[in-house]
């Protein structure tokens, strides 16, 4: 088998190329896995992928309706091809929530910024299908309507800019320092957990980073070709942040009213305390960037180690304090306001 796939995986491409794999493979009952790979441009790991997610589509989630494809490691075999011919076809019936559901999200989806020309028409083509079929439910779903928030232009981008390998500009807010910076990126796919980002390779500092893309203030397609050195993707399935042994150690205290830290930071150890709080032990890249989770913790929790960090962050909450004329010996720790993450 080859190796990791050379480039992004995107989602819409996949889409493409599995509608293309059902014809091909159908005509071609014990193809090879090599020559069906090169046929369609990928790594065999790519297809297995695919050939891994094609039994679980179908006319329907009868047993009967389910594509039955399956490899012997070197070849592909179509057990029921039938499956998707005329006379297994029936006629698609949709109840009015889900025909007004699809019919919303298609209008919605038709008006996205960056969305291909091609792409759009094909999808108005379907939409008036799917209207024509539905009669007077259209007429209902008419009366809705759907508003992406900014994040979605900058989804689209970024989608385009993976499909077509173009580079990016964005400008950036970074609320470890908070503030904006401009960058230029080469986009390598999308993730969702919790939030949508894009893992890209960062001409700026020359590193693999992660952006949140409702963070993104600014985004322009270049005309530069993205071109991101051949890294190994990550599993990011449980958690983007992924400290490394060798990051330096931070010892954070955190009452009650802090027990949220041990959630949404990856950690090596949260230890009970006698009030009810954690002593937790976590490690960071950049351990000035949780000065910034000692304000918002405010009595609620402090850094313990190094000594130098908690330094720092009684200081600046020091700094944030006098601002607002509040006396020094409301400060625990590394205190502030009582703020929590939205």
């Amino acid at each position: 088998m080859a190796g990791k796939p050379a480039r992004p995986v995107n989602a819409i491409d996949q889409t493409r190329r599995m509608l293309s794999l059902v014809t091909y493979l159908r005509e071609r009952p014990g193809a090879r896995i090599a020559d069906v790979a090169r046929a369609f441009g990928i790594s065999e790991d790519e297809l297995v992928a695919d050939l891994d997610l094609l039994p679980m589509c179908g006319t329907s989630f009868r047993g009967g309706d389910l594509l039955d494809i399956d490899t012997d490691g070197e070849r592909i075999w179509w057990h029921n091809p039938a499956a998707l011919g005329e006379e297994a076809a029936e006629p698609l019936r949709l109840a009015a929530d889900e025909a007004t559901a699809l019919l919303v999200a298609a209008r919605a989806v038709s008006t996205l910024p960056g969305l291909r020309e091609s792409d759009r028409q094909a999808l108005l083509r379907a939409t008036a299908k799917v209207e024509t079929a539905a009669g007077e439910v259209a007429g209902a779903s008419s009366r809705l309507s759907v508003t992406f928030e900014s994040e979605g232009g900058v989804f689209a981008d970024v989608d385009r800019a993976i499909s077509e390998r173009r580079r990016l500009w964005i400008r950036y807010y970074s609320p470890a320092r908070d503030e904006v910076t401009e960058r230029e990126i080469d986009p390598i796919r999308l993730v969702s957990v919790g939030h949508t980002y894009v893992e890209a390779w960062c001409r700026r500092s020359e590193a693999r980073r992660t952006f949140r893309l409702d963070r993104v203030a600014e985004i322009r397609i270049l005309d530069e070709p993205s071109a991101p050195p051949e890294i190994e993707l990550r599993d990011l399935s449980e958690a983007l942040v992924q400290p490394a042994a060798e990051d330096p150690e931070v010892v954070v205290e955190v009452g009650p009213g802090g027990r949220w830290v041990a959630e949404y930071y990856p950690h090596d150890s949260a230890d009970e305390l006698p009030d009810g709080g954690l002593r937790i032990t976590l490690r960071t890249p950049d351990p000035a960037s949780l000065r910034r989770l000692a304000l918002r913790l405010g009595r609620d929790g402090r850094i313990v180690s190094p000594p130098e960090l908690a330094d720092s962050a009684r200081s600046a909450a020091g700094q944030a304090l006098a601002a607002y004329d509040v006396p020094p010996v409301a400060v625990r720790g590394a205190g502030g306001g009582d703020e929590r993450p939205e």
